[in-house]
């Protein structure tokens, strides 16, 4: 064949399709390192590139996708980066030689990192994408294909990488996005594609959206300015999951039908993903025959329409950000029950404003252990006139959970939120339980602002945003406070507003705590957690993670359970309290297993020293 340039400037090229999920079809586990199948099933590879020769595919992408060192140290591999590239670019260049005709494309996929680690470790993660490029331009591939990145960064980084180690080779820069073209970082694709082709991407497009259809609809927003060159390879469809696989139904025909829709918009490469077969690609290649490339159409920018909220909920209801700049927050913590007995959870709630606590913070499911729904409680909670604050952990969710937790909590008027990673499934009462944790806080809390700003994760416009106040953990008790200050800068980085404390216990930890966070410009509630009894006091400081009593206090509550350990307790939370209000504007309190008697004393005791 010409020049690679040449010929897509001139020629519709016909891509292949999918790698991964058509070896799962021909029987390779899902556990297995699809890539070192370059090295330990070559003839498999070879034959699955043969077949889409045969099918039409002008274009070859090696089997390499995930073939960098963050992906491969997940299979102890790490070591075998450059064998494994090289390895897959000889497989696709013997079955392009054999068919005499066709393109190699080197495939390069993300690395499978978070977003924030991306950010934090740019120098890794280019060192990690030169590494993989390197071998597959030493290997001898036509073009480098950077696809499935879901993050702007990260490509970024990737084609640097790439244009680092050659100015000439081409490349082609898919992401993969819904039809709102939005990241879930809220940036548009569009402003993504224009930054590519000035960092020298010859071609921009998407793969791995839902199907054909959701694919045209996608493209039909983007531009198509002199010189703009399209790519474009969707799923077959939406996956089933049935007998332990996942299976794509939508049959080649339709899938080709819908692609003729493509060119229309300006594609000049068009191939398939997850789910797409030889059959796909033969009734690809079939519908679209040799055709041009269109090089203009007409384009209608499609608006993002953010309604403006109702006038009812344009006057906002006062949060605790309102609250600490005219007097002095107090946020207690009531756990919801265990049992379907709420009287009791009720009645605290109501008694604690009464004693002069502004908002009643409720866990989420802390310590793993099993409790009501603190949505459901929160609702009662806010039923009974008092303003419910929820905690959110990343534990039990994943991330459409998540999002349709907080979407149901803002649709229920509650709008005070505490972002936790949370406790894993293990340490709590059924340790048989899955925890999920596809995200943890940080991105937790990156998510909840983008509610705020009208998206939801996958960039979609959600139409009335959300208006939460953000709250993250802080422990200041850890070995490395130090550490943990970072930690929590990241926090605010990410749209934290207020941050909350685990109990401290050692008065002179709240200057520590008040010196090393007061240039973070956000409210700190230092927590204060009564003890109700020397027992109690042992528990939290041996087994209660991210709490440490002093020895001299639990000596002092040492032989004093019961009614006899209040007076000592409420003597030692007062110390602590008096010390925190002489640093911060606001205190946490932590009611202990639904004592709310405890709490409700200390809290107007708090009121009492205004």
């Amino acid at each position: 064949m010409s020049n690679f340039l040449e010929f897509i400037n001139q020629n519709v090229l016909v891509g292949d399709g999918a790698m991964g999920t058509y070896l799962f079809e021909k029987g390779i586990s899902y556990e297995s390192c699809l890539e070192e199948l370059n090295l330990t099933k070559h003839e498999l590879i070879t034959g699955i590139h043969g077949e889409y020769l045969e099918a039409g595919s002008q274009l070859i992408e090696t089997n390499t996708f995930g073939a960098n060192y963050f992906r491969l140290y997940k299979h102890g591999l790490h070591e075998q980066v450059r064998a494994i590239n090289l390895a897959g670019v000889q497989i696709a260049r013997q079955a392009v030689i054999a068919a005499g005709q066709g393109f190699v494309a080197g495939s390069v996929g993300p690395t499978g990192m978070t977003e924030v680690f991306i950010k934090d470790k740019v120098d890794e993660v280019r060192s990690t994408f030169t590494e993989q490029i390197a071998a597959l331009i030493d290997g001898g591939v036509d073009v480098i294909i950077l696809e499935t990145f879901i993050h702007p960064a990260e490509i970024k980084i990737a084609l640097e990488a790439l244009r680092r180690l050659s100015a000439v080779i081409p490349s082609i820069c898919m992401i993969t996005c819904g039809e709102s073209m939005r990241f879930s970082s809220g940036e548009p694709v569009i402003g993504l594609f224009d930054e590519l082709e000035k960092m020298g991407a010859n071609v921009v497009g998407f793969n791995c959206v839902t199907g054909p259809r959701a694919a045209a609809n996608i493209l039909k927003q983007v531009p198509l300015h002199a010189g703009r060159k399209l790519a474009v390879y969707p799923n077959a469809g939406r996956p089933e999951f049935h007998d332990g696989r996942f299976h794509y139904e939508t049959p080649p025909e339709y899938f080709a039908a819908i692609a003729k829709r493509f060119l229309e918009e300006g594609v000049s490469i068009v191939g398939g993903c997850c789910g797409t077969t030889p059959a796909h690609i033969r009734a690809l290649r079939a519908g679209i025959g040799k055709q041009e490339p269109v090089h203009e159409k007409v384009f209608t920018e499609k608006k993002s329409i953010i309604e403006p909220l109702s006038a009812s909920v344009q006057e906002e209801d006062e949060t605790i950000l309102d609250i600490i700049k005219k007097r002095t927050l107090i946020v207690t913590e009531l756990d919801p029950p265990k049992t379907m007995n709420t009287g009791k959870f009720i009645d605290g709630a109501k008694a604690l404003k009464e004693a002069g606590t502004d908002a009643v913070t409720l866990a989420d499911n802390s310590l793993a252990i099993l409790r009501i729904s603190n949505l459901a409680m929160g609702v009662l909670t806010q039923q009974a006139g008092v303003m419910p604050m929820l905690h959110l952990a990343c534990r039990d969710r994943n991330i459409l959970g998540i999002q349709s937790e907080l979407m149901g909590m803002s649709a229920l008027g509650i709008h005070h939120v505490l972002a936790l990673t949370g406790d894993p499934a293990k340490v709590g009462d059924h340790p048989s339980a899955t925890s999920v944790y596809d995200v943890a806080s940080v991105a937790l809390i990156q998510m909840i602002k983008r509610l705020n700003e009208g998206f939801n994760h996958a960039g979609k416009d959600i139409k009335k945003p959300t208006r939460f106040t953000i709250g993250c953990a802080f422990n200041p008790n850890a070995k490395n406070i130090d550490s943990q200050v970072r930690k929590l800068e990241q926090k605010i980085a990410a749209g934290a507003q207020f941050a909350m404390t685990q109990p401290v216990f050692d008065p002179a930890l709240v200057k520590i705590t008040y010196e090393k966070t007061k240039h973070l410009g956000i409210p700190i509630l230092v927590g204060v957690m009564p003890l109700i009894g020397y027992r109690n006091a042992e528990f939290l400081h041996n087994e209660v993670p991210g709490i440490s009593i002093p020895e001299g206090i639990r000596e002092q509550m040492k032989g004093k359970e019961g009614d006899a350990a209040l007076p000592v307790s409420h003597a030692l939370c007062t110390e602590i309290a008096s010390e925190i209000l002489s640093y911060f504007k606001g205190i946490y309190l932590i009611t202990p297993l639904l004592r709310y008697e405890m709490t409700a004393e200390l809290s107007r005791w708090v009121r009492a020293q205004e």
